[in-house]
């Protein structure tokens, strides 16, 4: 069996708000860290039946950012559940969502 390890590193400011975050996976062909203002983590407990969540942001993320990125992993979420259920109704409502939202966001 294959494995392949990411890793995720945060640096912290002396109130353990983060101030630099990193990234690095096995599979990347430089294998050099990158650089992230947020990382979003999800894992789904099968017991309970409820996502667990790890969501971090360095102080100096801007909210018309942070607001992007959310919008940006909605999409990205409606292509993975079609990719991986199929479920084309789930898939349309949430990109229908993603396009509200960006239209919202271009009115500011």
């Amino acid at each position: 069996m294959r494995k392949s390890k990411i890793s995720v590193d945060v640096t912290l400011d002396e109130n353990s708000v983060p101030e630099e975050i990193t990234w690095s996976a096995e599979d990347n062909a430089n294998g050099a860290l990158q650089n992230a203002k947020a990382v979003s983590l999800s894992f789904w407990d099968h017991d309970k039946k409820d996502t667990l969540n790890l969501d971090l942001w360095t102080k100096d993320m801007n909210v018309d950012a942070m607001k992007m990125f959310y919008v940006n992993m909605l999409g990205s979420a409606s292509s993975t559940l079609l990719n991986a259920t199929g479920d084309e109704f789930m898939s349309t409502e949430i990109a229908n969502l993603c396009e509200k939202l960006v239209e919202y966001l271009n009115q500011k």
